[in-house]
């Protein structure tokens, strides 16, 4: 696709009159018994496309799959670089684009909070333009619950077991905070679930993504410009 920057030639990227730099921010871990662990970045990356679509002045950058996912390590199959290596790579990567007008880090996982902010004052002191967007669900769940489930069936339904879905804890995450801080997701959810999938519907999902790419695009229109 013309948007993905891998599939560009130097040259073409030299001609285009101004380039915006999407970096989709996920993670490689687990969500539940019913979803993939890439969830958090097929839904970074389906956002940055659908963004792509209404504004030409965007290129996708090849997505971060393996991220700041600690809180997650006692489930198999989850990878993590940590938040301090993180946050060097996204300087690292910001500093290197200075060929184009601005990049916008399009986040998919909370657990990379600090090293966002942290690479965004770095840059920012820097006099870089940069920009970090973050998913904002109303009454959604923290994780693998039914909005990221229903995000998925929209995407790629084929990738989501329904037959596995089952509610984890349901409590607020205010009342399990501390916990999750000090043991992780294991601590609180035995099977990795924040939340109740078996409700989630790919309309649902739809609905949120298309939300969700709307509120993106106009954050990209007006922290860009």
């Amino acid at each position: 696709m013309a948007n993905n920057i891998a599939t560009n030639t130097w040259s073409q990227i030299a001609n285009r009159k101004s380039t915006v730099l999407l970096l989709p921010l996920g993670s490689c871990e687990q969500h539940g018994p019913h979803l993939p662990l890439d969830t958090d970045t097929q839904i970074a990356q389906y956002l940055c496309a659908q963004a792509a679509l209404q504004n030409d002045h965007i290129l996708i950058a090849p997505s971060l799959s393996i991220t700041a996912s600690g809180e997650h390590a006692g489930f198999p199959g989850t990878l993590s670089i940590g938040t301090d290596a993180l946050t060097q790579v996204l300087i690292e990567i910001v500093r290197s684009a200075d060929w184009c007008s601005g990049v916008v880090f399009v986040n998919g996982h909370g657990g990379n909070t600090d090293a966002v902010t942290a690479a965004v004052r770095t840059l920012k002191s820097e006099q870089r333009n940069v920009a970090s967007w973050w998913p904002s669900i109303e009454h959604g769940d923290a994780h693998a619950g039914a909005s990221e489930t229903s995000m998925m069936l929209a995407i790629d339904p084929s990738r989501v077991n329904m037959a596995k879905a089952e509610a984890g804890s349901t409590k607020p995450i205010g009342e399990i905070s501390e916990q999750l801080r000090s043991g992780g997701v294991r601590a609180v959810s035995a099977n990795g679930v924040l939340g109740d999938p078996t409700t989630a519907t790919s309309q649902h999902g739809q609905s949120l993504l298309s939300q969700l790419t709307q509120d993106l695009v106009t954050f990209i229109n007006e922290h860009m410009n």
